[in-house]
């Protein structure tokens, strides 16, 4: 018994991990069931605006987060090992900077190109995408914020606004909108929830930043803006095309079906994330630990979290996999009778999944140990074919052509860079006993 509480000891990574697991368990709890009370409540339509809505704002929030929710770890990591987290008080205000700059460039942007697309498209830029554009710079400073958090050890703090705040505040104003038959402003209900979760977590940072233990040492490691956007820039690349990848196929599928289709397709997509929020969770208390044992060249250590966290995600994961595969028709049908229609699907999604797991956490050790570079071509790559696939199987197999596009882009990076930190580092990132 007391070998067992050690093993899950608060501060370790086991420990922090399960601490996180069940934060994001609540959280996907929070988020099944708001998707289940849209579903059977709110017309397909808006709920298919709202899964489109939610799509953009993940691929154009990347791109004014511009990779600093991760460099922002890396920070933390290089400071903590050098006795000086304090200084991560300035890097936060150099990338509250940027990303209002950014947003505003993307609002700036769609403005300018949209006639043009609109003349040369059959499917022309909407209201909903403009409402969209309008909320990504509270979106990005949400995101940006909760990884300050995390980069500042305030792990549960940061999973608490990520996980449950972030799905019960929105969740409260859906049943509102509903009760009053104003589910029109679903999207932007949606949007502004962002603006409240940027202004309380930017509360709690700006107090934890007025403590002694974040006062500033030694001013010589003070980070430029320009080394805050030469160390983002890849992991921007990265980060943009990862979640690309997990919302192009619905970006791409509503340009050949309606908002009902896209609605039903993303209930699958939405599934797959109790396989990935295992991975995630160990990723959140991961990530600064590699970062930290990296710049102390500790080679070891470094190895031996790895492994374990490989095994822990491949344990945790494989049972929701086979479950979910068993189970999918009644899962779906607990959405609406609409719903069974992405089985198949689903089932495509589950395999890439699968895959996801086996090679465990290898997209933050290629950035959290200064290979973030060439995690951004391997990403990037993937993309790339995530494209052509999409662009070739939708408009044939409709659902079944994004989800085999999406699982095969994602098994493709996944062995790629497993390899590739293998035949660089001699470092196993996928399962191994």
């Amino acid at each position: 018994m007391k070998q067992l509480l050690q093993t899950f000891n608060v501060n370790s990574l086991l420990g922090k991990s399960f601490g996180v697991l069940v934060l994001r368990l609540l959280g996907v709890a929070l988020f099944f069931g708001l998707t289940l009370y849209l579903t059977n409540e709110v017309p397909a339509q808006g709920v298919g605006q709202y899964d489109f809505s939610r799509a953009l704002l993940l691929f154009i929030g990347a791109i004014a987060l511009f990779g600093m929710q991760q460099s922002v770890i890396f920070y933390s990591g290089f400071f903590a090992a050098k006795d000086n987290l304090g200084q991560l008080r300035h890097v936060y205000g150099k990338m509250v900077l940027i990303v209002f700059v950014l947003a505003l460039l993307l609002n700036i942007g769609l403005s300018v190109l949209a006639p043009i697309i609109n003349k040369w498209t059959t499917s022309p830029i909407d209201g909903i995408a403009y409402q969209t554009f309008y909320g990504v710079a509270f979106y990005a400073l949400t995101m940006l914020n909760i990884d300050v958090l995390r980069a500042m050890g305030k792990i549960y703090l940061s999973e608490l606004f990520r996980n449950i705040l972030r799905y019960a505040l929105f969740f409260v104003a859906v049943v509102v909108l509903v009760l009053t038959h104003q589910t029109g402003l679903l999207v932007t209900v949606f949007l502004v929830n962002f603006g409240v979760l940027a202004l309380a977590s930017g509360f709690f940072i700006l107090y934890f930043f007025s403590t002694p233990a974040f006062r500033p040492g030694d001013q010589t490691q003070k980070v430029s803006t320009s080394s805050i956007l030469k160390r983002s820039a890849p992991m921007a690349i990265s980060a943009t095309s990862f979640l690309l990848m997990q919302s192009l196929d619905v970006l791409m599928l509503k340009n050949y079906v309606d908002y009902e289709s896209v609605a039903i397709y993303s209930v699958a997509v939405k599934l797959t994330l109790l396989v990935s929020v295992v991975l995630s969770s160990v990723n959140a208390v991961l990530g600064p630990q590699i970062a930290k044992d990296f710049n102390k060249n500790d080679v070891s250590a470094l190895r031996l979290k790895i492994k374990k966290s490989t095994r822990s995600i491949f344990v945790s994961t494989t049972p929701i996999i086979i479950g979910l595969a068993l189970l999918a028709q009644p899962i779906l049908s607990l959405f609406g009778p609409a719903y069974t229609q992405a089985h198949g699907a689903l089932l495509i999604l589950l395999a890439g999944q699968m895959v996801n797991a086996f090679c465990g956490s290898v997209g933050v050790y290629l950035n959290m140990t200064s290979k973030q570079i060439a995690f951004q071509w391997i990403i990037a790559s993937a993309v790339v074919v995530n494209v052509i696939l999409n662009g070739v199987l939708i408009p044939r197999y409709g659902m079944l052509g994004a989800a085999i596009a999406t699982s095969s882009s994602m098994i493709l990076w996944n062995i790629t860079a497993v390899t590739y930190v293998y035949w660089k580092d001699k470092t196993r990132t996928f399962l191994t006993w």
